[in-house]
Formats: C-alpha cells, sequence, structure tokens
C-alpha cells in the first residue's frame, strides 16, 4: 500500500499549500473577501491565468512571520502524517513583499515554523527561493542576488517559476549564474506551458539538476535520451499536469514513458489544495492509475533524496530512513 511507502517531495510552492480552511481564517482576521477566489471551501480558477491570479489572492491573506510559520508548519505536519520524511518548498519573498513582509522576515516565519514541525514529527525540510518569471529579468536577478548572499541554512536552493510563455530563458540565465557560484541547488520550471524547447533551453542555458514539470521534453525523442544522459531530476506533479490540462487523463501522462526511457524522475504534488491532490495522493495515483509498483515509486522517493538541496550527511540519514 502506497499509504505506508515513506514519501519525499521536492516541488511544493508554500503558499500553493495553503488548506482553504486556513486561507478562510487568515481571511477573516484580516477582513478580506474570498468570494471572488474561494466557492464551497474550493479555490476557484479556470485556466493557468486564473490560477495565478487565485494563488496571489491566496497569498495575500498571509501578512505575518507568525501566519507563515503557521501555514508552513500546518503543511509539514500534513506530509509527516502521511510517511513523508523530506520536504523542499518554494518560496517566493516578492508574495511577502506585496503585502508589506520584508524577505527576512518571510524567510523567518517560514524557518521557524519548519523547525517546529522537525520538532515534533521529526520531518526534514528545506527552502527554494523563487524568482518570478513574470516580474521580468530584472526582478529575478535581484532576487538571485538576494539568495546567493543570504546564507540561511534552510535556504538551499533557486528556482524560476511563474508564467512560462513570458520572455525566453537567456533574458534571465545570469541570475542562475549568480546562485551557482554561491553553491546552491539549481531548478527551473520549463516544459510545463511550453514545448519540448523550454526544456532544452533551461539545460543549454541554465544547465540545472533538476526541471520542474519538464513533462513536455516528451514531444521530442532526442530531447528525452539527453535527459537520461544527463542524469537531469524531472521533478513531476501528475495532479497538477492534468487539472491544468497539460495532458488529457493519466492514461495520456508520459511518467511512465520517461522511466522507460532512463530519465529520473519524483513525484510532487504542486499545489495540492489548488488541484485537489496531495503529495499521499499522488502516491496513490502513480501506483493505481498509472501502475507503478511499489519498488518503482520508492526508486521516485530514493531519487527525491539524491537530488535534494541537502548537505552530504543530511542526505545521508535521509537515505538511512528509507
Amino acid at each position: 500500500m502506497t499509504a505506508l511507502l515513506k514519501k519525499a517531495e521536492l516541488h511544493c510552492h508554500v503558499e500553493g499549500a495553503a488548506p482553504p480552511a486556513l486561507t478562510l481564517r487568515q481571511a477573516e482576521i484580516y477582513g478580506v473577501d474570498t468570494s471572488h477566489f474561494i466557492r464551497d471551501g474550493v479555490y476557484v480558477w479556470e485556466d493557468f491565468t486564473s490560477f495565478i491570479a487565485c494563488y496571489d489572492a491566496v497569498a495575500s491573506v498571509f501578512r505575518t512571520a507568525e501566519d507563515y510559520a503557521a501555514l508552513a508548519e500546518a503543511y509539514l505536519l500534513e506530509l509527516s502524517a502521511a510517511n513523508t520524511i523530506y520536504s523542499e518548498l518554494f518560496i517566493s519573498p516578492d508574495h511577502g513583499e506585496a503585502v508589506g513582509l520584508p524577505a527576512e522576515h518571510y524567510i523567518a516565519g517560514l524557518a521557524s515554523g519548519i523547525l517546529s514541525a522537525r520538532e515534533k514529527t521529526g520531518i526534514e525540510c528545506r527552502m527554494v527561493i523563487i524568482g518570478e518569471r513574470h516580474l521580468g529579468p530584472d526582478n529575478v536577478i535581484r532576487r538571485a542576488e538576494y539568495t546567493a548572499k543570504l546564507g540561511h541554512p534552510l535556504v538551499t536552493g533557486f528556482n524560476m517559476a511563474g508564467e512560462e510563455r513570458m520572455g525566453r530563458v537567456a533574458d534571465y540565465a545570469r541570475a542562475f549564474d549568480i546562485v551557482r557560484e554561491a553553491g546552491l541547488g539549481i531548478t527551473i520550471h520549463a516544459g510545463e506551458l511550453c514545448g519540448a524547447f523550454s526544456v532544452a533551453d533551461a539545460l543549454d542555458l541554465v544547465k540545472p539538476s533538476r526541471i520542474g514539470h519538464g513533462v513536455r521534453a516528451i514531444e521530442d525523442p532526442d530531447l528525452v535520451k539527453r535527459l537520461a544522459d544527463l542524469g537531469t531530476v524531472l521533478e513531476v506533479c501528475p495532479g497538477s499536469n492534468i487539472a491544468l490540462k497539460v495532458f488529457a487523463d493519466y492514461k495520456h501522462h508520459p511518467l511512465r514513458a520517461f522511466v522507460d526511457a532512463g530519465v529520473r524522475v519524483t513525484l510532487s504534488s504542486d499545489d495540492p489544495p489548488f488541484f485537489h491532490t496531495s503529495l499521499a495522493n499522488e502516491y496513490r495515483i502513480a501506483s493505481q492509475e498509472m501502475g507503478f509498483s511499489d519498488a518503482e515509486i520508492n526508486a521516485m522517493t530514493r531519487t527525491s533524496i539524491e537530488a535534494a538541496f541537502v548537505d552530504d550527511s543530511t542526505r545521508h540519514s535521509l537515505l538511512s530512513r528509507l
């Protein structure tokens, strides 16, 4: 049973993990009308553009370090209850700054929630700072410079997310050079809304160890082989891909094809309540909807730990827990 398997997650946006019930409580505190983005306890959106708008509305009701501590702890306790031993949270200081919360307070709040969850359950967690693509290259480069100088023990990577159809990867490449020189882990969203060329651009210009989604690479067999040869890890989020209509259904999802081609893959939930899923559900989907054996799923979890942005001693400790 997948419920009993140890789990790990590399791809989850922290505001996107906010349970609607928590968001409603937060909105009540700040007097925010939620009728345009929550109905009947469910987040409301129709396509990627409206999803981003809904996400931003949810993020807007988390306004203090304490709010973010509560959010991080709530999600990590949920993960731990599902037998998860490791989580990486994608965090966006731009969301904090949008409501007047300085980046250092935003990060400190999240770190407090992470440490509290670890103390209660033993779950390990690290943070990966996001540069928001749709805010433009200058903003992403500025965020990379901030990340490179930060020196926070729980901030171990850098990523770019947001509207993939905006700008060219080349416009943002310098940001990744900055964080690479600082010794941080690098991942990038590519090959979700845009086709195989987006993944190829990421490999050529960013040279990440991991790619968020990357699933549209399946459109180019030579690129799939290149991913396998390089050992680049894909952070695959099947439930998200189906919800956003990247693929019609699980039968048409390429996860099996990637595994058969020797590409390293992991399972994640992306923005779980927005897509009516959870990490536990993604493991169930892999088993029951996509036909993976427990051994194959365990191999994905091992890949997650091997590709995690952690120091060697933490990695060894996590691997021993598998």
